[in-house]
């Protein structure tokens, strides 16, 4: 199964949210490799903690491989390389999780035939390879957004599942944002079918996941004034309001991510250890992760509202 990860904006979560959730799929017997297709800002390895992965990938990585001549773009097994203590010992019964990442160099570029076949090819031989293949792609409709829509439409690839992840922030900007980049005029389901998609197939794949989500509930918000408190239950609910006006209300969100300290400031891969160990994190957070990862792979979660 591939998995596309996209956002309108940057700095939406995107990146360390599909990277926890491959985690979380590795940790549940999972073979996954994520894929760092984020041209303008190749930065996957931070989120792993593998931080010679971009040099290791020095004109071998994935810009490579797409726009020049090599036969196989790098590799990182994560489990070996990262230097996050917690993750070099999985638990017994763990998959693998492969990081393939950017040229340290990276950058846009536009989709020519022969970038297309090697994206074609590369997908098709990792969709063979691994259960899961995650896909971050560059915020916005970028070319990395173009590329796996028009790759995902050749006769070749008819037969592999492809899902996606849009990810906004629980902001009014945000939510206005994601429903652009999906069902907007130059969106991704317009972009889709202009090369050959099937409209409601490739609606039916789309779901949305809000990061950074406040729970007015939640023991760090019940110490607000009166007023605040009111204000920010207002708020939320106006915002369910313009995300179902939007298209993206509650059937086709596939989960909430809370509003998370390490996520914001650290953005790293969060695991029991920080939960129940350092406490750094926040058990919520855990569950969220845990249950969207399920939830990709859980057919009931992708069927028609």
């Amino acid at each position: 199964m591939l998995i596309f990860a996209a956002s309108d904006k940057g700095g939406t979560g995107r990146s360390v949210i599909s990277a926890n959730l491959a985690y979380h799929r590795a940790l549940a017997g999972d073979d996954v490799c994520y894929v760092d297709f984020d041209f303008g800002s190749p930065t996957a390895s931070a989120v792993f903690d593998v931080p010679d992965a971009r040099q290791a990938a020095r004109d071998r990585g994935l810009h490579s491989y797409l726009i020049k001549d090599i036969v196989e773009p790098e590799r990182i097994d994560v489990w070996a390389r990262t230097e996050h203590q917690a993750l070099r010992d999985p638990p017994p019964g763990s998959g693998r999780l492969m990081l393939m990442p950017g040229d340290v160099s990276g950058g846009e570029f536009a989709t020519t035939r022969e970038t297309l076949r090697r994206c074609v090819d590369l997908l098709m031989k990792l969709h063979y390879e691994f259960d899961l293949v995650v896909v971050d792609l560059s915020a916005g409709r970028s070319y990395a957004v173009d590329m796996v829509l028009e790759a995902t439409a050749q006769r070749d690839m008819s037969g592999v599942t492809a899902r996606w992840l849009v990810f906004h922030r629980w902001t009014r900007q945000h939510v206005a944002a994601a429903a652009g980049l999906v069902f907007g005029e130059r969106g991704i389901v317009a972009a889709g079918v202009q090369r050959g998609h099937d409209e409601e197939a490739l609606r039916g794949a789309i779901r949305f996941v809000r990061a950074a989500v406040p729970d007015p509930e939640s023991p760090l918000w019940l110490q607000v004034s009166p007023t605040q408190s009111a204000w920010m239950r207002k708020t939320d609910s106006d915002l369910k309001q313009l995300a179902a006006t939007h298209g993206v209300g509650y059937s086709q969100v596939l989960g909430s991510v809370p509003l998370e300290p390490v996520l914001q400031w650290r953005e790293q891969l969060i695991t029991d250890e920080d939960v129940l160990d350092s406490q750094i994190a926040n058990e919520e957070t855990w569950q969220a992760l845990s249950r969207l990862a399920g939830r990709l792979i859980d057919d009931k979660y992708w069927e028609p509202a």
